[in-house]
Formats: structure tokens, sequence, C-alpha cells
């Protein structure tokens, strides 16, 4: 039997994908002096039938990515932005129900969160000197974040967030450890547990037939849950408070049915004051931004698939 040889052997298409990335979108809906902010950045990646413009440059199929920019300042005007995912789930549906060649949409979205900038001093009878009504400091606390993919009959909507660092000043131990000729860590039974957050959970929401969860409130509560599980934890591992938070999640929202967290351990280590005839009785520490051990799990509700992807980067 005689085999074609590699060279010969004809190149073909395999998965594509084109859109806008990173439109940014900023929607003010003024309730009369109270003004509200969504603040987005919008990525589009449309599929289908896209072969000949690969094979032949013929652009009868697509569907221009500046077209797709458009759609989400147009949308952002229609429809609003009630959330991140009902925004989302507008444009998904639109683009796959509207152009036949397309057969799956995914949209991106980080949110950017404001504040009211409080203003107890205005002068009331001052033109819009409302306290707070349309004045907003920016949150550096946290990125939202959320992906919506739709193929004409189902959706997968994976949300969550990132850059949330959290930290616990006691109640956290690490001793018991492997150690090897290569160990010089020193076993903790009161240290600072320090990470930043990049969490994603998945809606157990997949078609129109099933009720759908109220974006807002459930994103409010998995990270009230999230936060409380890192809290009241007494930590013997950053493994152990990563799972006690994944879990709390799942057995409190009905609508979630998968975890996933990427914890990087922010170290901080005592500063040895002896030299200078100083005693560190667990108060100066030196915070070390790397290199950091990283600890990663996916928590699932029992029966469920796990379909988050375990590199938390690609979403």
């Amino acid at each position: 039997m005689t085999t074609q040889p590699r060279s010969a052997r004809p190149a073909v298409l395999a998965q594509n994908q084109y859109g806008k990335a990173e439109n940014r979108v900023v929607r003010i809906t003024r309730d009369g002096a109270t003004h509200h902010i969504k603040d987005l950045n919008v990525s589009v990646a449309l599929s289908g039938d896209m072969e000949e413009v690969h094979y032949s440059g013929s652009n009868a199929n697509v569907l221009p990515t500046d077209t797709t920019k458009n759609t989400v300042y147009a949308f952002a005007k229609e429809y609003g932005i009630e959330s991140a995912e009902q925004f989302g789930i507008h444009l998904a549906r639109h683009f796959v129900t509207s152009q036949e060649p397309i057969k799956t949409a995914r949209i991106r979205i980080e949110e950017y969160s404001w504040e009211r900038i409080g203003t107890p001093g205005a002068d009331s009878s001052s033109a819009g000197a409302e306290e707070g009504g349309h004045s907003f400091a920016r949150k550096n606390q946290e990125t939202r974040v959320t992906q919506i993919t739709y193929d004409g009959s189902s959706w997968q909507v994976i949300s969550g967030l990132k850059d949330l660092v959290v930290l616990n000043s006691t109640n956290s131990e690490f001793w018991g450890y492997v150690k090897d000729e290569y160990t010089t860590l020193k076993e903790a039974y009161d240290r600072i547990l320090a990470t930043e957050v990049s969490g994603r959970w998945r809606f157990e929401w997949t078609d129109d037939e099933q009720q759908m969860p109220d974006w807002e409130e459930s994103y409010a509560q998995v990270r009230g849950h999230m936060l409380q599980a890192f809290a009241q934890t007494y930590s013997l591992s950053l493994q152990q408070t990563l799972y006690q938070m994944g879990a709390r999640i799942i057995e409190n929202r009905d609508e979630i049915d998968e975890v996933r967290f990427s914890l990087p351990n922010k170290h901080h280590f005592l500063v040895d004051l002896e030299p200078f005839g100083l005693k560190n009785d667990n108060e100066v520490y030196f915070a070390a931004d790397r290199p950091y051990g990283l600890i990663e799990a996916t928590i699932l509700r029992d029966g469920c698939e796990a379909l988050i992807p375990v590199d938390l980067s690609t979403l």
C-alpha cells in the first residue's frame, strides 16, 4: 500500500472566524437628573459558510466587520444595555438569524464598573445638583466579563470576573507539605492569604424555552457568595479556599452548573527585623508579585459536564 507524500496533500481550511474586536461602547440612561452608566468592551466573532472568501477571496457571504461594529452601537441605542449578558444575547441572535451564511456568533464582553461620586454639600438650588446624579468614579476593583455563544438553536453563557484582589490577614495556614532536598519554605501557622481572582461560571440556561436568569441579580449573588466563602473559610491551603468558593456558588445558585477559578497566590513574606533589634510578630510583610503559585480548578454540579476552557485567558 502506497501513501501520498505529505507535500502532495492539499491544504484545507479548518476552524475560522472573523469579526470586530474591542468595540468600546458607553451607554448613558437619563432618569431625570439621575443618570445610569454602562461601559462595555464588546468583541464579535462570527463563523459559518466562509470557505469561499478564504479560497478565492469572494466576499459574497461576508458581513463587513465594520457593520458588526455599527450594530453594537445601534443596539446600544435600540435595546439599551440592561446587562452585559442580555446585550450579548441580542447581538448573537441578530447575527445568526439575519445572515444565512453565519451559523455561530460568539460575543465577548468586558464591563467596567463606575460608582457615583457623592456630593453632600451640593447646593440643591443649582441646576442638576441632585446628589451623585451624574458624577462617577471608575471602580478599579474588578472587570466583569461574559461570553455568549449562539448557533441558531442553543445558547452557552459563561460569565465571570477578573482582577479582583482579596486578602485575609489571618485564619490561614500552610504546613504538612512534601519536603525534599530543595525545600526551604518554612511551615506557616498564621499567614496572609491573598489572591487576584479570575473566575468564570457557566449558566444552566441553554435555550429559549427555559426561563432566562436575572443576569444582574445573578452576578451580584454569585460575587457575594464567592467573597463570603473566601472570608469565612479557615484555610489550610489556597486549594481548599478555591473549592469552598466554587462549592458555595453551586450550592446556592441553581442557575449555575460550573465554576472555574484561576487564583495566583500573592505571597506575603515576613520581613526579618532581627538585625534591627526588632521582633516581627506577624506585622510587617514583603509583598512579592512574582514568582507566584498558581492554583486552578473547576467545580461542577454533580452530573454536569465541564465546558469552561481550562485556560481562562482564552475567554
